[in-house]
């Protein structure tokens, strides 16, 4: 296939997104209309100057903008109209099941109750199922650069959504922030019932991924790539089956790589790991799940059924039920052989 070619297979290509943080989607446009609405004044004249800042240095440099701009999510509607937009754009591009985060401390250390933000992302991806025909299973992420007793407070405040959000996680700013000094919150969330993923092996070294599995109880792993510096703990993910949710763009917008050509995507899917392609903080990094698919495909020589196998291993690493798996998986298998793609 031709680059065109490529990019319309991968648009219709079924897959699932594990690794997208709603507020990462927050658009400079909507971004700007939520900013009216809400009154917030911003420090750049227009979307286009906004647009034009997105140049990181590290996570760090990222965080600091990507911060600063969820001050204009202020009301239950904002919530609902950030998840929606993010939903209808991922069912234009082949998502048929995603798993999103969100971060309830940034929210709430702004005066937001937990109870808004919730209710308005759950509101948008109740409708996303019936509407657009996307699952999802909601994410509450921990702030690792806060204190671990604010992710306890937080724990806390979800417990009438226990039902409601499917699992715990842990990100932000990694170097520095051990996994296992949450330890202690984690056991309280596995104890109540919370599947567990966590941000390790961006920036971190391969000790913090070692660190989310044996002191967190981590099911899945979230980038990752820099586990091949370990060959044992490689060993070990390809052996347990311990998914990566990998994130091509943003490895290269935040420099853990210099280049796509760089990317370890290729390096990962040969040792055997369980490795899925997502989108992270799209609206930041320069492209939503396809453009996550292609950039890779193309730099790294990546073929169609490669692509079609990490389509597979998305819906194979979700916390959907095995029947829901299978069904999803023999869609894949339909479309490639549809598209003359071998399995």
């Amino acid at each position: 296939m031709d680059e065109s070619g490529l990019r319309t297979f991968v648009e219709g290509l079924p897959k699932a997104e594990l690794h997208l943080h709603l507020e990462g989607t927050l658009e400079p446009e909507l971004l700007f209309a939520l900013a009216e609405r809400n009154e917030v004044a911003l420090p750049y004249p227009s979307s286009d100057a906004l647009r034009a800042a997105y140049h990181f240095a590290d996570l760090s440099s990222f965080l600091d903008l990507y911060y600063a701009g969820c001050t204009v999510l202020v009301t239950e509607q904002d919530f609902y109209d950030l998840t929606w937009h993010y939903l209808t754009r991922a069912a234009a591009e082949g998502v048929r099941h995603v798993e999103p985060f969100y971060d309830p401390q940034t929210h709430t250390k702004r005066g937001i109750p937990f109870e808004t933000a919730t209710n308005g992302i759950l509101r948008a991806l109740t409708e996303g199922e019936s509407a657009l025909g996307i699952t999802s299973r909601l994410i509450m992420s921990f702030l690792r650069d806060d204190p671990p007793m604010s992710a306890r407070a937080t724990l806390e405040s979800a417990l009438p959504y226990d039902t409601l959000i499917a699992a715990v996680g842990l990100d932000s700013a990694e170097v520095g922030h051990p996994p296992e000094e949450f330890a202690d919150v984690f056991s309280l969330a596995r104890a109540r019932g919370y599947r567990v993923v966590a941000h390790a092996g961006e920036e971190g070294p391969p000790a913090y991924i070692t660190g989310a599995l044996d002191s967190l109880g981590a099911m899945r792993i979230d980038h990752g790539v820099r586990c091949l510096e370990d060959p044992a703990l490689v060993e070990r993910l390809v052996h347990d089956r311990v998914p990566l949710t990998v994130c091509p763009l943003s490895n290269v917008r935040l420099r853990v790589v210099p280049t796509m050509a760089d990317h370890p995507l290729r390096h990962l899917i040969e040792a055997g790991l369980l490795v899925t392609v997502n989108s992270d903080d799209p609206a930041y990094f320069g492209g939503y799940i396809t453009d996550n698919y292609l950039a890779p495909a193309l730099a790294l020589g990546l073929s169609a059924r490669d692509l079609v196998r990490l389509a597979v291993a998305s819906f194979e690493a979700s916390f959907l039920g095995t029947g829901e798996k299978a069904a999803l998986i023999a869609d894949v298998r339909a479309y490639a052989e549809t598209h003359g793609v071998g399995w």
